[in-house]
């Protein structure tokens, strides 16, 4: 069994942001950032849990996904996301990370399990903790598709 703590954060929407991961298996424990230099939360949160089962190095896993992401969890849990995906995602942000997301996840056995953000979960803490911080980093990455998307509707 797989634990994943996962949270995002940007500082303006959109505006400089990041994410912040957890992964506990056992005895193993690892934790992953990065930030990006314009972004949105919700980007950051999807991309935290992508990240996270990327990181996974074998198939077939068990995954609990602990995420205080309402976005999230619901577009998965309550299959909004395949209706997105049979309507080309019209209208829909984050194409590009969902179907990232749907290749990675169909890889493992994957549960998620909502947390209240800011209320003393100390994963769902130390995850905030890393994404705000990897946001505030001075080389920050570039988030191309959504520059690029931001760009032309500009």
């Amino acid at each position: 069994m797989i634990e994943i703590f996962t949270d995002g954060a940007s500082s303006g929407n959109p505006g400089p942001g990041g994410y912040g991961v957890i992964l506990r298996s056992g005895q193993h424990y690892k934790e992953l950032s990065a930030g990006f230099r314009k972004t949105t939360n919700n980007r950051m949160e999807l991309l935290a849990v992508i990240t996270a089962l990327e990181a996974l190095k074998s198939p077939n896993q068990n995954v609990t996904i602990y995420s205080d992401s309402k976005y999230v969890i619901d577009a998965i849990e309550k299959r909004w996301v395949n209706g997105w995906v049979a309507k080309g995602f019209a209208g829909k942000k984050n194409k590009d990370l969902w179907m990232r997301y749907l290749n990675i996840a169909k890889l493992h056995k994957v549960k998620f399990v909502w947390v209240r953000g800011h209320n003393g979960h100390p994963e769902n803490e130390r995850c905030d903790q890393l994404a705000v911080a990897a946001g505030k980093q001075k080389d920050l990455l570039i988030d191309s598709v959504f520059e690029a998307e931001a760009a032309s509707q500009a």
